[in-house]
């Protein structure tokens, strides 16, 4: 394995990087923070045109055609500025889930809109008070002849205002995988969005459907496919959500080791004082595991090999790293890091918001586990 990136890639990082540094600046993140749509126009347009939005799908479709190791570099930079936009829902979760089992008509129809940025898809998948796996989706989907009918409630629908379809996972009938994803227009008779705030001040909402009446022309793949189907594009998925938490670990201890190198107590910087050193010594070690972990999953998804193991391990191991340092870098600034003029405590509630976002810690470690012990995955609720 490789940890070298080439030329290309180092330019894709260098381009992301400083489109984020124009359209993804803190302070641009401080006045979305809580806003109901969420994220910039601008970097959404500027996105679509570097082709960035379309990195990872098929060039048939309009993409670039790119693996997983481009996409970790991209989210990395997305990690580095805590860039606010659709990009996982849309071109991640969404497109990912079509590409896998979508219709051809349907693939022509969405996946080419996705990759310019013309429409916004977002997956409504998680209920109240239920968990990450199969029977955590109880929103039954009745079928009516040609049509479905949705009740039910999802919660943490990101980017819900914006989208021109939801991809939501409907249960079919009593088995734990009998689920189907369908396409939902947010504005059908019987949708109602309601704005959720969160830890990360993010861009969520409550989906309720009632009575919400849905062509079977618009499920995603065959009756029954739908958790199948969902889960292998969050496997995949993960690494690039592990890749956002390595880059905005990287960004917080960078923040760090500047704080300490400046701030001064008894007449020296405070990073001359070894417990202040060892804390930044153990993060960058964090910060350096962490990074390699997420390499080598988005490595084993490029070559075609297994990533079963590699990518919960990387989120999980990823995502309470980027918790770990924050709260390190929080204890070097003080108190002053717990204001919100300061910008550190923005790294902060997002660690742990991306720690519990999509699938949490309980639901990766059961994963890994099922790997370890050679053994089913566990019923997880």
């Amino acid at each position: 394995m490789d940890l070298e990136f080439n030329d290309e890639q180092n330019m894709l990082r260098d381009m992301v990087r400083g489109v984020c540094d124009q359209y993804a600046t803190l302070a641009t993140l401080r006045t979305l923070e809580d806003d109901p749509t969420g994220y910039s126009p601008e970097l959404w347009a500027k996105l679509g045109e570097l082709g960035v939005l379309g990195l990872t799908l098929p060039e048939a479709y309009g993409g670039a055609g790119q693996s997983a190791i481009e996409g970790v570099v991209v989210y990395e930079e997305f990690g580095r500025s805590l860039a606010p936009s659709p990009h996982f829902v849309s071109c991640v979760a969404s497109a990912g889930a079509i590409l896998r089992a979508g219709s051809d008509e349907q693939k022509k129809a969405w996946l080419p809109k996705i990759a310019s940025g013309e429409v916004i898809l977002t997956p409504a998948w998680l209920e109240p008070d239920r968990g990450y796996g199969p029977k955590g989706v109880a929103l039954r989907a009745k079928a009516d002849g040609g049509s479905l009918v949705l009740d039910g409630t999802k919660r943490h629908v990101q980017f819900a205002s914006s989208a021109t379809r939801l991809l939501v996972l409907v249960r079919t009938g009593d088995a734990p995988d009998a689920i189907d994803l369908v396409l939902v227009d947010p504005k059908a008779p019987g949708v109602t969005l309601t704005q959720q705030k969160t830890l990360g001040s993010d861009c969520q909402y409550q989906v309720t459907f009632s009575n919400v009446r849905v062509s079977t022309a618009d499920r995603i793949g065959a009756a029954g496919s739908g958790w199948k189907t969902w889960s292998d594009t969050l496997l995949e998925g993960i690494i690039y959500l592990a890749a956002q938490a390595a880059g905005g670990a990287e960004r917080a201890l960078e923040m760090t080791n500047h704080y300490a190198k400046i701030r001064e107590q008894f007449g020296k910087p405070i990073g001359a004082f070894m417990a202040i050193a060892h804390y930044l010594a153990d993060c960058a070690t964090l910060v350096s595991g962490g990074r390699t972990l997420v390499y080598e999953a988005a490595w084993a998804r490029a070559t075609g090999r297994p990533i079963e193991r590699l990518a919960p391990m990387a989120k999980l191991f990823a995502c309470q790293m980027f918790r770990d340092v924050t709260a390190k870098a929080e204890q070097v600034h003080g108190g002053i890091g717990f204001t919100i003029e300061h910008d550190i405590q923005l790294f902060f509630r997002r660690a742990k918001h991306w720690q519990l976002s999509w699938w949490d810690t309980r639901y990766l470690e059961e994963l890994v586990a099922s790997t370890v012990l050679d053994a089913p995955t566990p019923c997880i609720v």
